[in-house]
């Protein structure tokens, strides 16, 4: 068997998606190019190795990487000499170490949002939002409601503090399609609000965009 066969892919530091996907479509090509090299088709080996043609053709595509038993039986089938089953562990490796590191970046995201809801109920509870001047680029349904809800007004006060009818607030805050979004002016007045609003108020404004359970 050439050489070019025997060594497996290297993907140093973060893996991604893609690279688990070519390291099992290697294994495939290996696969074919011993199964090949013996002369035997794909309905041979699997007759030899008592697993179904399309088992064998996915492998070799890297649609599926199958056990480690069929890796085991094809590697005697072919006279592979564990150079098959090296690949497959080191493939079941690669994608052991994604999961991991997928795993891994799931619980530092998690650590980071648990840090900067602390810090906000910190600053809430100081009074210090700790953001000097706080601004929304856009106002939508997400903003109005957090607005509304650190300034403890309900939707009915809310709404006659904007010069709005309560159905547009609420419209807004549960994403009706048939509630036009803030106008300009009524943008100015929740910009206006915002800014006049005391530490405190600015704080729980933070601190509820930032829960991740938060839905408007």
């Amino acid at each position: 068997m050439d050489g070019r066969y025997a060594s497996g892919l290297r993907f140093p530091g973060l893996i991604s998606q893609p690279q688990v996907a070519e390291a099992r479509r290697d294994l495939g090509r290996r696969l074919a190019a011993w199964r090949a090299e013996r002369g035997l088709t794909q309905m041979q080996l699997a007759r030899s190795i008592c697993y179904s043609r399309s088992s064998v053709a996915n492998a070799e595509i890297g649609r599926d990487a199958s056990v480690r038993r069929f890796w085991q039986d094809a590697d005697r089938a072919v006279d592979a000499r564990g150079a098959l089953l090296a690949a497959f562990d080191q493939m079941a490796a690669l994608v052991r170490d994604f999961h991991t590191q997928q795993a891994q970046a799931r619980d530092e995201e998690r650590q980071r949002r648990a840090g900067r809801t602390a810090t906000r109920a910190s600053h809430a509870a100081t009074g210090d939002c700790g953001c000097g001047t706080v601004v929304v680029g856009q106002w939508t349904g997400q903003e109005t409601r957090a607005l509304r809800e650190a300034l403890r007004m309900t939707v009915d006060d809310f709404a006659r503090h904007l010069g709005v009818a309560p159905e547009t607030v609420a419209g807004w805050e549960h994403h009706h399609t048939s509630t036009p979004p803030p106008t300009m002016a009524t943008q100015a007045a929740l910009d206006e609000t915002l800014t006049l609003a005391d530490s405190n108020t600015k704080a729980r404004f933070l601190l509820i965009l930032d829960t991740p359970n938060h839905h408007p």
